[in-house]
């Protein structure tokens, strides 16, 4: 009898360490962000800890240029297209050559670099490629010139979403075949997450046809719904335009890097009167925090020969 006690008692406490070791295994840990102060990680830990027990999907979403990697001195889709063109179509008197560079004239020449119409611009000057000649002047134009921009900090930020259980997406105003190998590459993130500005493709080749909607300002909104089908509990984003998508939030909103100088005037729609920080700094659900965004190495930017105005340099605090 009592050898049996001493059996069950045993197994019992066998029991027990495997059900602790299986909870060791599958339970949540934050990893603090080194580069982060400590009442930003104790923010996103509690929040994080707050999603443990949700059953429904969840699901982060951030925009790219600015946000995961630096957009200083220039933006990569930027150069990497321009760099394109200079070593493909310029000083060429085919009428093929010639289309192309009249796009890139219009894109250095236009008033503005962020718009809907820029957007198309770049579609247009990309159409008749394939998708894999596209992604290989983005991944090339990240190694070459772009590969020391990934913020360590957002790194680590995604890490813990991963082992929060939560499904990261990237949402992007630069054509999607021009970023998803080196995004995909770089941070894992799986390459149907990584949506950017799409363009119909045909017989192989993309045209100039935009597949609407385009996630530019408030069509970021619109894509969460149409792409991603579902209210996401982070979202993270570096500018104005990233407002709309960031008010799709029902959790918590990441700020990185936010403009204090610039007064918000046209299409600010809520943001009107403000500056990205002032608008950011009232709302409770909106951690701000700060990656370093300076130029790094010795590069030869197209974007800066064909006069293009470069991005504001963002020194971390």
């Amino acid at each position: 009898m009592k050898k049996m006690n001493f059996m069950r008692k045993a197994l019992c406490l066998v029991a027990v360490m495997l059900l602790s070791s299986s909870f060791a295994l599958t339970a949540q840990t934050y990893r603090y962000i080194k580069g982060w102060p400590k009442e930003a990680n104790d923010r996103i830990e509690s929040f994080l800890n707050s999603t443990i027990t949700m059953k429904e999907r969840k699901v982060a979403i951030f925009d790219c240029d600015g946000t995961l990697f630096g957009q200083v001195p220039y933006y990569l889709a930027d150069e990497a297209l321009l760099d394109h063109a200079k070593k493909t179509y310029a000083g060429k008197n085919d009428k093929y050559s010639k289309e192309k560079m009249a796009i890139v004239d219009d894109m250095v020449n236009g008033p503005d670099n962020v718009g809907i119409a820029y957007v198309q611009k770049r579609i247009k000057y990309f159409a008749g490629l394939t998708p894999d000649e596209i992604a290989t002047i983005g991944n090339n134009s990240f190694h070459e010139k772009f590969q020391g921009k990934m913020y360590p900090e957002m790194k680590e930020f995604l890490a813990n979403l991963q082992e929060y259980g939560i499904e990261i997406w990237v949402l992007t105003a630069s054509p999607e075949f021009l970023y998803q190998r080196f995004v995909h590459e770089q941070l894992g993130i799986p390459v149907d997450r990584i949506i950017g500005v799409k363009s119909t493709v045909r017989d192989g080749k993309t045209t100039d046809e935009m597949v609407t909607p385009v996630p530019q300002d408030w069509g970021k909104g619109e894509t969460i719904h149409t792409f991603i089908k579902a209210r996401p509990i982070i979202v993270g984003g570096n500018s104005r335009g990233d407002m709309e998508m960031m008010d799709e939030s029902v959790g918590m909103k990441l700020m990185v890097n936010p403009d204090n100088v610039k007064i918000e005037k046209e299409h600010a729609g809520n943001m009107e009167g403000m500056t990205v920080k002032q608008y950011w700094d009232k709302d409770p659900n909106a951690v701000i925090v700060y990656c370093n965004d300076v130029p790094e190495g010795n590069h030869t930017y197209v974007t800066k020969e064909m006069g293009m105005k470069a991005n504001k340099t963002n020194k971390k605090p």
